[in-house]
């Protein structure tokens, strides 16, 4: 992969020359005391590793498999506890957005917007989202091939953002099962943007549990190291220090204690394929 545009989203550098990117945290915001404590063993590990991190954590999860599964505190309550992390630990944050009228709230407190992947092609949404003022990632959708993801990111383009990341999150392969096709990286480079790989959610089985969807976490790791050994820019998971009791995505999540181990074969794997600036 040739090397993308870099950019800066807060402290952390992305693109380019720039080392690989981790962006972590759990699936949905479950309190502020568990957000808290998760966020400050991701600045633990980027302190210690060198390791640029990203905390993410959603205030709502609008596409939950049933009616009566959690979604998290909502919009006010998410932010104020994502401002909190935010000034606590120093790390930049991103969450989700859904509707065009979260967007300015939100960009009022996160560095990063994430526009899901169910949503990748709502034009109003992409736009809104580009015209932010904050670095945008979106998530291809599971229905989407890669090339397909040109038309998205000329919406978010258009609207005058070149603080793109463009994430692939596997791809919808017979009935709730998805596979990730590593051609789609090199592919997505190709936009000229940061390209991350989201080893969790590709991992997920959407509804394989009937009332919620169930996940391969062992299958998180080699595809982590495989994404970053073709030149992924930033590697996306989601932890939980007890993935059973997660309120949301537990099936598919990496045990927090395991995050470490992973990180450090993700920055030698980094260091070794992204040496651009000495081509």
């Amino acid at each position: 992969m040739a090397p993308a545009r870099e950019f800066q989203i807060g402290p952390v550098r992305i693109g380019g020359a720039s080392p690989l990117v981790l962006i972590a945290g759990p699936c949905v915001i479950e309190s502020e005391e568990h957000a808290g404590f998760v966020a400050e063993r991701l600045r633990d590990l980027a302190c210690e590793l060198k390791l640029p991190v990203i905390f993410k954590a959603s205030y709502d999860k609008a596409n939950r498999s049933s009616v009566r599964s959690y979604r998290g505190p909502g919009l006010r309550e998410g932010l104020r506890i994502l401002a909190a992390v935010k000034q606590a630990t120093g790390l930049p944050v991103l969450t989700d957005v859904h509707e065009v009228a979260q967007v300015e709230p939100a960009a009022e407190v996160c560095d990063v917007l994430q526009v899901p992947a169910f949503l990748c092609r709502q034009t109003d949404l992409l736009v809104a989202v580009g015209r932010s003022g904050r670095a945008v990632n979106v998530k291809k959708g599971q229905f989407l091939s890669p090339w397909e993801m040109t038309n998205v990111v000329e919406k978010v383009a258009g609207a005058g953002n070149q603080r793109i990341l463009v994430t692939e999150r596997g791809t919808t392969f017979g009935y709730q099962n998805l596979v990730v096709d590593m051609r789609s990286l090199v592919i997505l480079g190709r936009l000229g943007y940061p390209v991350i790989f989201d080893a969790t959610h590709s991992v997920q089985l959407p509804g394989g549990e009937g009332h919620r969807s169930g996940g391969q976490p062992e299958f998180i790791e080699p595809l982590a190291r495989a994404a970053a050994a073709a030149g992924a820019d930033g590697i996306f998971v989601e932890v939980h220090e007890n993935p059973p009791a997660a309120l949301s995505d537990g099936a598919n999540a990496l045990p927090l204690e395991q995050l470490r181990q992973l990180a450090k074969r993700l920055v030698a794997l980094g260091a070794l394929v992204r040496p651009w600036s000495a081509e």
